[in-house]
This record gives structure tokens, C-alpha cells and sequence, in this order.
């Protein structure tokens, strides 16, 4: 019993400060794939470019698990989160607790089925795409109902697990297309979206910051 104890107490782990200004003990690292979701890039991974929060992680993973029933048939990718110590967490000017995930924006292809955007090398594992006001980016259209359910699974599951979510940055001139969705009383009542300009847009990626006690 001693044992037991011991490890789960080992396996949580520890916020200081802020996103923007703090560090993380024992942050633990992102599966690299499921039955709908899949890392940007196995070689960031490896980098150890996606380590979170404990409680993030549990929040993350149940809410895919959540969406196989509620989106069968909608595919997600997670993008950069931080370092399993956090502390800086260069281009981000955030991402330094282990409290912020950045996923990339679901998109259909040209047949509208769900599908893995590509994330390479040469599109900076896919942080230089730029989608038009349209919400397109060549044979891509980014998939306003994946994105709405994903940001209410997420919410709900921080909720169900005594936390929220502090604020989802995403384009301010794309936002108005979220509430066109089934999702959009859940998401006007529950999330706190950005509505100022970022630094940088936020257009083929959404960034959820988790509110999480810190020390």
C-alpha cells in the first residue's frame, strides 16, 4: 500500500507561477498518438517539445476519449505544450507552467471528411499556414464542428475534474463561424475566448490555457 501511495503521489506533478512566467516539476508527456488524435511532429515529441501538467494531461485524454462517441468520425492533432520542467519555451511567450496547449485547428478535406492536416518541416510543423477569411488553406477548410465540440469537451472534462479552462486564444475574425455551430450557446456561456489581436494569429492552431492551481 505504501508503495502504491508513494507512486501516485510520484506521478503528479507541480505548477509555479504563471504561463507566462513560471516552471513545472514532474510534468508528464502527451501519448503520440490515439484512436482520433495524433501528435504535429514525432520529432518534436522526441525533442520533449509536449509534457503537461498531470491534471492536463487526464484532462486531454479523456476529452478525446469523450469525443470517439460524440465525433466518431472527426480526427484531431495536438501541437506544442512545453518542457517537462517548463521555464522558457521559445517562439511562445507562454507555455512555461505546463498549463498551455497549443492544438492544431481540425479541418476537412476536399471530399469533407475529417483528416490530419500536415505538419512538416516545411510548414513549420504547421505554424506557417495561413487559412483566408474563408477559413481555407488550398484543398483544407478548417472544420468549424470539430473545433466547437472539442473546446466543450475540453471544458467539460476540466470541470468534471474540479478545474476550467482560464481562456482559449483563437482568431478573432474567425470566431463569429464558432457560433454558427450546435456549440455556440455552450460557448458563449463557458468560454472565455481572446478577443484582442494576438501576436501572432492563431488561425491554424487554437491555444488553451488550463486553469490549474499553481504554487
Amino acid at each position: 500500500m505504501l508503495f502504491v501511495s508513494t507512486d501516485a503521489v510520484s506521478s503528479q506533478s507541480t505548477c509555479y507561477g504563471t504561463t507566462s512566467n513560471g516552471s513545472l516539476e514532474n510534468g508528464q508527456e502527451l501519448p503520440a498518438s490515439g484512436p482520433n488524435f495524433e501528435t504535429y511532429s514525432t520529432l518534436a515529441r522526441t525533442a520533449g517539445r509536449t509534457y503537461v501538467h498531470s491534471s492536463v494531461k487526464k484532462i486531454v485524454i479523456n476529452s478525446y476519449k469523450n469525443l470517439e462517441a460524440e465525433q466518431p468520425n472527426k480526427k484531431y492533432k495536438y501541437a506544442e505544450t512545453g518542457f517537462k520542467n517548463g521555464g522558457k519555451f521559445n517562439p511562445h511567450k507562454t507555455h512555461r507552467n505546463g498549463l498551455s496547449v497549443d492544438f492544431m485547428t481540425p479541418v476537412t478535406n476536399l471530399q469533407g471528411v475529417s483528416d490530419y492536416f500536415p505538419t512538416t518541416v516545411l510548414n513549420r510543423f504547421g505554424y506557417d499556414v495561413e487559412f483566408d477569411h474563408a477559413g481555407k488553406f488550398k484543398s483544407y477548410t478548417i472544420d468549424y464542428d470539430a473545433l466547437g465540440a472539442h473546446i466543450v469537451a475540453l471544458h467539460r472534462e476540466a470541470k468534471l475534474q474540479g478545474y476550467d479552462l482560464w481562456r482559449v486564444i483563437f482568431d478573432p475574425k474567425l470566431q463569429p463561424k464558432l457560433y454558427k455551430t450546435k456549440y455556440s450557446e455552450y460557448l458563449e456561456k463557458n468560454i472565455n475566448f481572446s478577443k484582442k489581436k494576438s501576436w501572432v494569429r492563431h488561425d491554424e492552431h487554437y491555444h488553451v490555457d488550463f486553469l490549474v492551481p499553481c504554487k
